[in-house]
C-alpha cells in the first residue's frame, strides 16, 4: 500500500498560512497539543520545505523540556524540498522535488506528515498528491499575510472527514478527495 500524504496548516480565517510563532499562540491549548501529538504519532516521517526545515531544526534540538513530543520530533526521519540546500542534519536528507515525493508516496511506510511549509504545500496541492488536508483554523484576521492558502492549484472536490472543535476558538476541518 502506497503511503499518505497529509498536510497540516496553521490557518487565519483570511486565508493566510503565514509564520505562525507571530500569531497563533493565544489560542493554543491541552487540547491542539494533544490534536497535534496524535498526528505526530500517526506518522512515519515529516515532509518540509527548505524555510520550515531551516526554523525546525534551529529550534528543536536545542529546546528543553518538550518530553514526548520533542523526542518524536528530533527522532523522525524527515524530508526536505530544496533547491538550495546541499546537506542537511537533523535526521534528514533532500528529495529531489516532485519526482522525489512520487517516489517517496511509491515506497512502503507511513504517513509523510507535510507540517507548514507554503510553497511545498502549493507544489504538492498543484500536482494532485495531498491525501489530506488539515486545516487548523485560528479566530485571527491578519489582514495582509504573505502566504495565502492556496495558489495556481486547479479546483478540486474534496470531502469533509472531520471537524474537532477546540476550546479557545481553533476549529480543525480535516478533507479527503472526493471520489
Amino acid at each position: 500500500m502506497a503511503r499518505r500524504i497529509v498536510a497540516t496548516e496553521y490557518v487565519s480565517l483570511d486565508g493566510f498560512m503565514d509564520e505562525p510563532g507571530h500569531w497563533s499562540m493565544p489560542y493554543f491549548s491541552d487540547e491542539a497539543g494533544a490534536f497535534k501529538w496524535r498526528e505526530l504519532q500517526e506518522s512515519e516521517a515529516m515532509l518540509l520545505g527548505r524555510r520550515t526545515y531551516e526554523g525546525f531544526a534551529a529550534a528543536w534540538p536545542t529546546m528543553t523540556d518538550t518530553g514526548e513530543f520533542g523526542e518524536r520530533m528530533n527522532s523522525m526521519p524527515k524530508h526536505v524540498l530544496s533547491r538550495t540546500l546541499t546537506s542537511l542534519t537533523w535526521n534528514a536528507a533532500l528529495v529531489d522535488g516532485v519526482d522525489g515525493i512520487r517516489k517517496l508516496v511509491d515506497g512502503e511506510g507511513g504517513d509523510l506528515l507535510l507540517a507548514g511549509s507554503g510553497e511545498v504545500f502549493n507544489l504538492l496541492a498543484q500536482h494532485d498528491l495531498i491525501d489530506e488536508y488539515r486545516f487548523m483554523l485560528f479566530p485571527v484576521i491578519l489582514g495582509d499575510g504573505q502566504l495565502p492558502l492556496f495558489r495556481s492549484v486547479p479546483r478540486r472536490p474534496l470531502k469533509l472527514v472531520d471537524t474537532l472543535m477546540l476550546p479557545e476558538g481553533v476549529v480543525v476541518h480535516s478533507y479527503q478527495r472526493a471520489e
